[in-house]
């Protein structure tokens, strides 16, 4: 685990704290023939070597390996990414580097992981409960509300695309997490929050259904999380 998070910070500082916007515009433009490729690579290799405290006699062939890898994967990221999809490939690119470094630390370490041991009763029952308060509690919500839905689209509207339906699943996890840590104070100030920010938008709008629109969606939000929140405790203890 500790080669692991070696090889983590390494490439943390080489993709994200030694790396510019303008070296990612420039290796996007030129692709292969982008010096800020090859010098992005390189500060890899420095950093690589400088954390591993220059031991090449052991790590040879796991630095050899990262190197290639992160340069392969790089390379392939340029060439598939399209404009649409530069944020998938993003994600992308990054879960095969992590990967790739936890396969190469498995070569250094006895390190095995046993699916049985993974998905204990206690992490699949909080996995089904960030699911019930993300996803499933978004359609409840959306299927008892939708029978007003006073919102209609107007000329000056720039909201951001499914904007509210984001905004929904972020506050009820975080309420759920406030709920689960005993942080109830929290769910308090978030409520405050959101209130202070939709303040402005129900004055200039002056609708009192669109008021008790958000209204209704809000408390229903809430509600579910703290519900789901009281009702995993509840089963936690139980288990």
């Amino acid at each position: 685990m500790i080669l692991f998070l070696k090889f983590l910070l390494a490439h943390i500082l080489g993709d994200f704290v030694f790396q510019s916007e303008k070296w990612v515009k420039n290796k996007e433009e030129m692709k292969v023939k982008s010096v800020k490729l090859y010098v992005h690579i390189a500060v890899h290799a420095f950093l690589l070597l400088l954390i591993l405290q220059f031991n090449l006699k052991e790590y040879w062939l796991g630095f050899l390996l990262i190197i290639t890898s992160h340069y392969i994967i790089d390379v392939l990221k340029l060439y598939l990414q399209k404009k649409k999809t530069k944020r998938i490939w993003f994600f992308v690119d990054q879960i095969l580097h992590l990967l790739t470094l936890f396969l190469i630390s498995t070569l250094y370490t006895d390190f095995s992981i046993s699916i049985e041991n993974f998905f204990t009763d206690k992490l699949l029952l909080l996995f089904i409960f960030i699911l019930l308060a993300s996803s499933v509690s978004a359609i409840i919500i959306k299927i008892i509300i939708t029978q007003w839905n006073p919102e209609k689209k107007t000329e000056n509207d720039d909201s951001l695309a499914k904007a509210g339906r984001y905004i929904g699943i972020l506050e009820r996890l975080f309420v759920f997490i406030f709920v689960i840590t005993n942080h109830w104070e929290a769910i308090g100030f978030l409520l405050a929050a959101k209130s202070v920010f939709r303040f402005g938008d129900l004055t200039s709008s002056k609708d009192r259904k669109l008021t008790e629109y958000i209204l209704i969606g809000t408390l229903l939000s809430f509600g579910f999380a703290i519900l789901l929140g009281v009702l995993y405790l509840y089963v936690l203890n139980a288990l």
